[in-house]
């Protein structure tokens, strides 16, 4: 179903990816990838953002993705970018303080598990399975809570609509 992607569903009828290693063409895409548990409160800031901006005319074109974690699998998604934008949350800014970084090109710690990687690590993968170095951001906000419950706090939720328009400052600087 058109959609399921920003709820990180497989599309109907969606292609299983074979892992296949090797060079492969420079990526052109666009992936953006909202991640978080939105059953933990601020936590849920990237699936929030992510649906906002799968309906975005703006991105339009670009693959828009909601993920609980990042894992291993998804350095396939990187390998077949040009820009890849991950959108979370921090415990280390104030509550609902925006933050861009862009992701060195350095190599990844290797500490990513079967289960979980880091940013850096995808982008490892990525390099040394296809050879593919998209550009990676990292746009973040300061969570106020991360307790168990449903909804963003008042600064988060403030910080949505400016998280939105900074991922499509970065889409239409690439």
């Amino acid at each position: 179903m058109p959609g399921d992607e920003a709820r990180g569903e497989p599309a109907a009828g969606g292609d299983a990816r074979s892992l296949n290693t090797g060079p492969r063409p420079a990526g052109s895409g666009i992936l953006v990838v909202g991640y978080g548990n939105p059953l933990r409160g601020d936590d849920g800031l990237g699936s929030d953002a992510a649906a906002l901006l799968a309906e975005d005319p703006r991105l339009r074109g670009a693959q828009v993705l909601v993920r609980h974690q990042l894992t291993p699998e998804l350095a396939s998604d990187f390998a077949d970018a040009s820009l890849v934008i991950l959108i979370d949350v921090n415990v280390l800014d104030e509550a609902g303080a925006v933050s861009v970084r862009r992701l060195d090109q350095a190599p990844s710690s290797g500490s990513g598990s079967s289960h979980h990687a880091s940013p850096a690590d995808l982008a490892a993968l990525a390099r040394e399975l296809w050879g593919a170095s998209p550009a990676v951001f990292i746009v973040s906000v300061g969570a106020a809570s991360l307790e168990v419950g449903e909804g963003l706090s008042s600064p988060v939720q403030k910080a949505l609509l400016a998280v939105v328009e900074v991922v499509v400052a970065i889409v239409e600087e690439h």
